[in-house]
């Protein structure tokens, strides 16, 4: 016996609801994005005063210091050509997400509304790939802000691990 659109429809209100959720599933990645920049931001700043360091007194410290910041400031310019490239692709995966959520949410209040005109109609094949389709672009959005997250902390315990080595050897 095959299955009602009745039967069905919990799982497309489920699908709905969730799919209308997705808008804010950047809220998961866009906190660690800012915190990223932030930590950029307070590196240049810190780098700057040390790069002004007025306790270096004799030319051999002050070379070593002019040597030694030289060296963040070319570790720190190249994770941020890193981070740059990567924000392109950070704007587009946010892009995405938003256009999922509304395919998404478009696919399931209309399965929503189908379901409730045939209400005791059977499911054909075709209806149940469209439930299980449904689902997809909740999966690919989670995927996308979980992947853009962890990139972005990944950006930024490398950016907090240059500000360190600032405050040891500096």
């Amino acid at each position: 016996m095959a299955a009602t659109w009745g039967e069905f429809q919990a799982v497309v209100q489920l699908s709905a609801g969730l799919n209308v959720a997705i808008l804010s599933f950047v809220d998961i990645s866009l906190p660690i994005i800012k915190e990223r920049r932030r930590v950029f931001a307070k590196a240049q700043e810190e780098l700057e005063i040390h790069r002004k360091n007025p306790h270096k007194r004799n030319g051999i410290e002050k070379d070593q210091h002019i040597e030694a910041v030289n060296v963040l400031d070319k570790r720190l310019f190249d994770l941020w050509r890193e981070t740059t490239a990567f924000e392109n692709v950070e704007d587009s995966l946010m892009r995405t997400t938003g256009v999922m959520g509304i395919l998404g949410s478009v696919l399931s209040l209309g399965l929503l509304w189908y379901s409730a005109l045939h209400y005791n109609d059977e499911t054909s094949l075709v209806g149940q790939l469209l439930i299980v389709l449904s689902f997809c672009s909740l999966v690919g959005a989670f995927l996308i802000n979980f992947f853009t997250a962890s990139k972005a902390s990944h950006y930024a315990k490398q950016c907090n691990d240059i500000r360190e080595r600032m405050r040891t050897h500096l």
